[in-house]
């Protein structure tokens, strides 16, 4: 397989460029929060809407930084109290800025602000307000927050239980969910696809490629995908140097050398979203998302499914925030974001700002942000030894213990270390609690993170998904020299695994800070409420009342709260949550446990789930080798399952259907016609336990069947009733050809799997379904055998001699082509089916029309052929419908009593083989101009017409052209000794009431001396 690298220009700058971008000044006036650098493209602008007012950024921003340059900190409102919020984060685990984008058909819901890219002429609406973000009526909820604390819903909805319909509910569904939908149709479109990979690594930062680099060098087939735009993780959001390089320039040269390996596929813009078995991933790539539409035939989105033999996990981690009496004002976040928003895309939140942290790591962000120009008031450090940074007021020992602003912070207020409160003015501040790894991927099979003293959060554990290693942030090794170091030594491990020698590989100099914080959670000073997840308005309060009504558990702890369960699922907000029921519960946190993480790992767009599975292709039609010779032909399609086969064909001057089908069903009778039977389900089966195999599967017995010869087979369910019927044909001694009917090839083949894999696993038995890889033609009539011999070639005997009844071969035809000739019939007629390559299927009924046209051959369609296995009494789909036995079916012999088969034990039940069981009879009218009607009940002459008096019921009729007269086959009570019984037929839907007399089910030939010839 050859990869292709799906990095479009340069890592810096060039994948920005996007239609329509203006060229200006480096930096506009009412940008009033940028500053200079970063990883944006400020000599050109780009003109966005916000909530219809105009702004402007540049290349490389998303929504989020482009706002904060403009000095909009407000983006949103909460959940249940409507109070107001700016941006958390900088990334996927935003809770906060979520937006609606676009306008008209292509208006997208609940997008984060924090990765939606800039591009020109962007349009963007806050949501989940009314009547505007600043003024928002609902807010007035927030007043009432005391009567809707944690289960209020659960409490105040319960009674009286005649308010929920016609109040409770509409008042709750009216105020329920976040965005709003165009209710137009999406006028893109999404696909799916499949990849495979010897390794693939989740996430694009320095040890996903350290990672990417090793594997790639030891030719190994790599996949490296980060759901951001840019590759390189946090050190586009830091001022590292790596070697004698930046941090971006290692980044830059990393991926040259990436993207010049065939064996290497990098992947932006692409979210691993799922772990599932046998190393299979989901992914979502956006492949269009940064431009204004896509371009013509690209779809939006691709759902790609890939399958790996190892994984590597490099997905980093998040910061959390400490909690905090009015934490949740707009300004207040992550530091590690207002980091990155100075770094990365040259943003300041504020022009004064403040830092509040446990840990050095809060400590690097007041340094950048001093270094770019921002002043920074204070640093507000809960621990009493922490360290001094230049240019800076440290507060040791303190916290913050409340904030003011109205529609974003403008104080601080602190508590110093001495007990006394200081205010500070600052319009940004950011907090830094410490960084849980990204452990999401590795619980997706119900694997369990461990705790982690040293980094004071949880690390993946080992009970993850099979093959899937951690590396990096995401294994608890935070500084750039350990990710740079695990991701190259877990490359290597997991290719050992694949006997893959990857070679050693010289690591450049960098970073490798130790980690150094006290946990500290949230601030215990203060009556006001402090929040832990900030879009469904979780306080701590709220974790303290579901502990005091005793939902402890995490996972009541989630539901009674909603702690968690935003479209972020609780990536800022569940630790904080945890340690707080910890120590109200006086355990630890690990003895506290998590809740279980489940895919997605982000929102998926239910299109992106649907693909090209809307419209036409919802249910997409399969069509027969043979469908552009039926359409030639004047057929008439029928839907059968998802194959689009031809019901009839019809002849100048006939004017109604039962003409075209009548003149097939005589002419098959009389000479004779070709079906397209390919949709008959064909499995081969294969290996020297095959036979045996076939004896568990099938009732009757298959172990001793020759070879060359083709059997009639009957298959149970585990129950005992009948599950489907076909003919297998052994084609040598460890190789057989089984059918089925078209409408339970899935079924079947699925149910034999089963068998093979569970039931049976020692048995050396393999399956491949090869429905769509031969085309398969009923050959039926008198004169069948003579067509054939003119295209059979001729060292194949073919005579009712060379090739009885029953038989089966593997031929040549036309001079060479492979094919395989069967001698079975569903007419009742002497009859064949061939197969060849599908490849050659509209050739084959075109040459067979042509050597058949001296015998008038007709093609016939599932109607002709419906009508003969009528008259021949075959049981079909009718018959088989979940509910009948062998017995009914009066195929009760078949059912072997000398060997064990699935359903054999169950089918013999006293309530199966009752006397008076149904059986499987025919059924004419004594008046032949009346209708026999499929559905109809049977009743005996003179009896009520109710349930309690029913007979049994017609499953299958027809109009038999060959009788005069309507037929049909169904079920009746004690069937086999009622032949020659009048009955009353009654369909009280339709009110018909028509006198049939009970017969054999073989209407035709009931000998079988014509299929014999």
């Amino acid at each position: 397989m050859t990869y292709t690298n799906r990095v479009d220009g340069s890592q810096i700058g060039q994948q920005h460029i996007s239609s329509g971008i203006n060229t200006s000044r480096s930096q506009d006036k009412r940008q009033t929060n940028r500053l200079p650098g970063g990883q944006v493209d400020q000599s050109r602008t780009v003109s966005f809407r916000f909530d219809g007012k105009s702004y402007q950024g540049h290349p490389g921003d998303t929504l989020a930084s482009a706002l904060l340059a403009n000095n909009v900190r407000l983006m949103g409102r909460s959940f249940k109290y409507h109070r107001p919020r700016g941006v958390l984060s900088a990334g996927s685990e935003e809770p906060n800025a979520l937006v609606e984008l676009r306008t008209g058909a292509r208006k997208e819901p609940n997008t984060r602000a924090t990765t939606a890219e800039l591009f020109e002429g962007l349009e963007a609406n806050s949501q989940n307000r009314f009547p505007s973000l600043k003024f928002d009526a609902m807010a007035i909820n927030d007043r009432f927050s005391n009567f809707l604390t944690a289960g209020f819903y659960y409490k105040t909805f319960m009674w009286p239980a005649a308010f929920w319909e016609k109040i409770y509910e509409p008042i709750i569904r009216k105020a329920a969910g976040l965005g709003s939908l165009s209710l137009e149709d999406d006028p893109d479109e999404y696909d799916k696809g499949f990849l495979h990979c010897d390794l693939l690594i989740i996430g694009g930062g320095p040890s996903g490629l350290a990672a990417a680099l090793r594997a790639g060098r030891a030719g190994a087939k790599v996949i490296l995908a980060d759901e951001d735009y840019l590759f390189g993780g946090r050190l586009n959001a830091e001022t590292f140097d790596i070697g004698d390089q930046t941090g971006q320039g290692w980044v830059a040269a990393t991926l040259a050398e990436l993207q010049a390996m065939p064996n290497v596929r990098c992947m932006r813009r692409t979210t691993i979203v799922g772990a599932f078995d046998h190393g299979i991933y989901s992914a979502v790539e956006r492949v269009s998302d940064h431009l204004p539409q896509p371009q013509p035939g690209k779809p939006r989105q691709i759902l790609w499914r890939i399958y790996s033999k190892r994984a590597l996990l490099c997905a980093g981690a998040i910061e959390r925030p400490i909690a905090f009496e009015n934490n949740d004002r707009p300004g207040i976040m992550l530091a590690s974001a207002m980091r990155a928003y100075a770094n990365r895309w040259a943003v300041t939140a504020a022009p004064r700002v403040a830092v509040f942290t446990n840990n050095d790591d809060g400590h690097r962000t007041a340094v950048d942000l001093i270094a770019k120009g921002v002043k920074v008031a204070a640093v507000i450090d809960t621990r009493p030894d922490a360290p001094r940074i230049a240019d800076c007021e440290l507060l040791a020992g303190a916290q913050v213990i409340d904030t003011s602003g109205r529609l974003g912070l403008s104080f601080i207020q602190v508590q110093q270390a001495d007990g006394s409160e200081r205010t500070i003015e600052c319009g940004a501040l950011g907090v830094s609690g410490g960084w849980n790894p990204n452990v999401g991927m590795t619980c997706h099979q119900r694997g369990r993170p461990v705790w982690n003293d040293r980094i004071a959060a949880f690390v993946p554990g080992e009970t993850g998904p099979v093959g899937l290693s951690a590396a990096g942030a995401a294994n608890g090794d935070f500084s750039t020299a350990a990710a740079l170091h695990t991701g190259s030594e877990q490359a290597a491990a997991a290719l050992r695994d694949l006997d893959i020698t990857a070679p050693e590989m010289i690591l450049p100099q960098a970073e490798d800070a130790p980690v150094k914080i006290t946990p500290f959670w949230y601030v215990k000073k203060g009556k006001g409420r402090a929040w832990l997840d900030q879009q469904n308005d979780v306080t701590v309060k709220d974790v303290k009342l579901a502990h005091q009504e005793n939902f402890r558990s995490v996972e009541h702890l989630k539901r009674y709260t909603t702690l968690g369960m935003a479209t972020d699922q609780g990536k800022t907000s569940n630790m904080g949550g945890l340690a707080i029921m910890a120590e109200l519960a006086g355990k630890t946190i690990p003895e506290v446990g998590t809740t279980m993480f489940r895919p997605p790992y982000t929102p998926v767009p239910m299109g992106t789930l649907g693909g090209r599975a809307r419209g036409k292709n919802f249910h997409p039609v399969r069509e027969t080798p043979s469908h552009k010779f039926s359409v030639e032909n004047n057929a008439t399609f029928v839907e059968v399952g998802n194959w689009l086969r031809a019901q009839w064909f019809t002849k100048p001057g006939e004017t109604t259907w039962r003409e075209s089908v009548d003149r097939e069903v005589r002419a098959v009778r009389s000479s004779v016609g070709v079906c397209d039977v390919t949709t008959l389900g064909k499995i081969d089966v294969q290996g020297t336990d095959a036979a045996q195999f076939l004896n568990k599967v099938y009732a009757n017995a298959f172990a001793k069947l020759a070879v060359g010869k083709t059997r009639y087979g009957l298959m149970l369910r585990e129950d005992g009733i009948a599950m489907d019927d076909g003919t297998t044909a052994r084609l040598a001694e460890d190789h057989f050809v089984m059918t089925t009917t078209t409408a339970n090839a899935v079924g079947v083949y699925r149910h034999m799997e089963f068998v093979r894999q569970c039931l049976y696993p020692d048995m050396d038995v393999q399956l491949i379904s090869t429905t769509e890889a031969w085309a398969q033609y009923a050959v039926a009539g008198p004169n069948s055998r003579k067509l054939l011999q003119k295209i059979v070639d001729p060292e194949f005997d073919i005579s009712n001699e060379g090739f009885e009844f029953m038989a089966c071969r593997e031929i040549t035809v036309c001079g060479g082509l492979r094919a395989r000739l069967f001698r079975i019939s569903f007419s009742g007629e002497l009859a064949y089916e061939i197969a060849v390559p599908t490849r050659y299927g509209d050739a084959l009924i075109r040459k067979i029309m042509e050597a058949g046209k001296e015998f008038d051959v007709v093609p016939y369609g599932t109607e002709a052929l419906g009508v003969m296995r009528i008259e021949k009494g075959h049981a079909a789909g009718n018959e088989l419908n979940g509910t009948t036995t062998a017995l009914n079916l009066g195929m009760g012999r078949m059912v072997s009593k000398k060997k064990d088969s699935i359903g054999s034990t169950l089918s013999e039940r006293e309530g199966l083989n009752q006397p008076d069981a149904l059986m499987l009879v025919g059924f004419k009218p004594l008046n032949s101009e009346e209708k026999v009607t499929a559905g109809g009940h049977l009743m005996t002459k003179g009896t009520p017409v109710d349930a309690a008096h029913d007979q049994g019921y017609v499953t299958s009729a027809c109009y038999s052209p060959i009788l005069n007269s309507s037929i049909g086959i169904g079920f009746l009570k004690d069937g086999g000794n009622r032949l020659g019984e009048v009955l009353t037929l009654v369909t009280p839907l339709t009110g018909a009431d028509v006198d049939v007399e009970v017969v054999s089910a073989h209407f035709v030939d009931p000998e079988g001396e014509r299929l014999r010839a």
